[in-house]
């Protein structure tokens, strides 16, 4: 891989922390190591860079949750990941299980980061969304409301909305008529159910049921030998997402397995339009046909946007999808694509985020990859991180300080040098380190500071006594965390 244009520093920057020169290629096996904190072995990100980002994006962070592409995959790297623009770590979580749709929201005119964790075994998922405030303090969780457990709320969505709301998906065994699709007459289905669940109460404030109004008969999948009982139910539907409407009164359902987006009375639950699929109530213009499609979203000028698996079986490419709906006419025309930069074919999950300056920013999901796009659909850069996949990609404004310190280590690379290694999980202001020595803390003296250069600095001193504590400077040179040196 070449790398091409390099943006400002970000991509230098990329190169050099992982310790190769331009064009040579990163191993994807190659992972950060940190002394401070070496528990901690996140994948090492490849930046392939063709154009620069605008200035105002520098300072925004990717959110990742990558894992394997298998419950039996040892090999790929799983957790959560928070990384800068040169694809270094801020903040990582690992060792605690899947993270899934990790992005930031907004609750209660405050940001808070979330995640779903669970049993993840689609389509018979279960657990709930996890909020966490910018110390990384945990607020609360959110999950299924009235007649469903609290902790069956399905992967696929976890949207915070203006009103306190949030946006979840379950599945449920329902028995149903199978006959048209191949199946038993007294046959199961994974009903999907849409809820709007107030977040203070726990309440849903909407439900709807998928076998109200979209029959088995739609579905795109196959039914397989043994689905379609009460053990193994017949997975017809597979909602993947929820969204508000540009009216405020509806919302925007993905449905995997019908090829198709329904829009719903955001009150009454009732079914307004289908777009896609073979009960389509609109006609479907050149190249806008999409299949096992996911994030399925309005946008300001009036846009349906959506991501394009096109795979599993593949039909086409994958690719990001970006409608124009004529709701008088009942048609639908392709406005922009925005084409894998190679042969990729996503089988599975996979999004796509418009920026506030309007770029595209796509998550690849079953394939370990995600871009830039300008919103004409120019291709910005593209990267990849070690194997596995991850459900969604986003890029956010994130500023945090954890309530947990700082970690530093030390060791003595040579006779009377001491070597700090000093690092916070989690922490964005962080400018600089200071570094302070001493026989004991109350005669602490400022040895050395120096610039933070990434997750991890390293500083060699020569200690004014046995006790070593760094301090953590933001860019006031004001101490916002410390700690001893162990």
């Amino acid at each position: 891989m070449t790398y091409r244009t390099l943006f400002a520093s970000v991509a230098a920057a990329a190169l050099l922390l992982s310790g190769c020169t331009a064009g040579e290629e990163v191993p994807q096996s190659e992972r950060w190591v940190f002394h401070s904190r070496p528990e901690l072995d996140p994948p090492k990100i490849e930046l392939d860079v063709s154009a620069q980002p605008p200035e105002e994006e520098k300072d925004l962070k990717t959110f990742l949750g990558p894992k394997g592409q298998t419950a039996d995959d040892d090999e790929s790297w799983v957790g959560g990941l928070v990384l800068d623009s040169a694809g270094e770590p801020v903040w990582v979580r690992q060792g605690e299980g899947q993270v899934w749709d990790l992005r930031v929201q907004e609750y209660e005119d405050e940001p808070v980061l979330t995640w779903w964790e669970g049993l993840a075994e689609t389509p018979h998922t279960a657990g709930e969304v996890v909020m966490l405030d910018d110390s990384y303090n945990e607020i609360a969780r959110v999950g299924m409301g009235g007649d469903l457990a609290h902790k069956t709320a399905d992967l696929h969505e976890t949207t915070i909305t203006d009103d306190g709301t949030m946006f979840l998906l379950s599945y449920i065994k329902s028995p149903t008529d199978l006959t048209s699709v191949g199946g038993p007459k007294d046959g199961w289905v994974w009903e999907g159910v849409v809820q709007e669940v107030d977040i203070d109460s726990g309440e849903p404030v909407v439900q709807w049921r998928t076998l109200d109004d979209v029959p088995v008969d739609q579905t795109e999948s196959t039914i397989k030998d043994g689905e379609g009982t009460e053990d193994e139910p017949f997975d017809y539907i597979h909602l993947n997402s929820v969204s508000e409407d540009d009216d405020g009164d509806s919302l925007l359902v993905s449905a995997r397995n019908t090829h198709a987006v329904y829009q719903l009375d955001r009150k009454s639950a009732d079914l307004n339009w289908v777009l896609g699929g073979s009960a389509s109530d609109f006609e479907m213009g050149e190249g806008t046909p999409f299949a096992w499609q996911h994030d399925a979203q309005r946008r300001d000028d009036g846009t349906l946007t959506l991501f394009d698996n096109h795979a599993a079986p593949r039909l086409g490419d994958s690719r990001g999808l970006r409608l124009d709906l004529d709701e008088k006419a009942m048609t639908a025309e392709v406005v922009t694509e925005y084409p894998a930069p190679d042969d990729r074919s996503s089988g599975s999950q996979g999004n796509m985020q418009e920026l506030d300056n309007g770029n595209v920013f796509i998550g690849w999901g079953s394939e370990p990859y995600y871009s830039e796009y300008t919103h004409d659909g120019k291709l910005l850069y593209d990267a990849t991180f070690t194997g596995g996949s991850n459900y969604r990609a986003y890029r956010f404004d994130w500023q945090a300080t954890p309530s947990a310190p700082p970690t530093a280590t030390k060791s003595e690379p040579g006779e009377g040098v001491t070597r700090v290694h000093m690092s916070w999980n989690g922490a964005t202001e962080v400018t600089a380190w200071r570094i302070l020595s001493g026989d004991s803390e109350e005669q602490l003296t400022e040895t050395t500071v120096v610039d933070r250069t990434g997750f991890e600095t390293a500083a060699d001193i020569e200690p004014a006594g046995s006790q070593i504590v760094v301090e953590a400077l933001d860019g006031n040179n004001e101490r916002i965390g410390s700690t001893r040196v162990s």
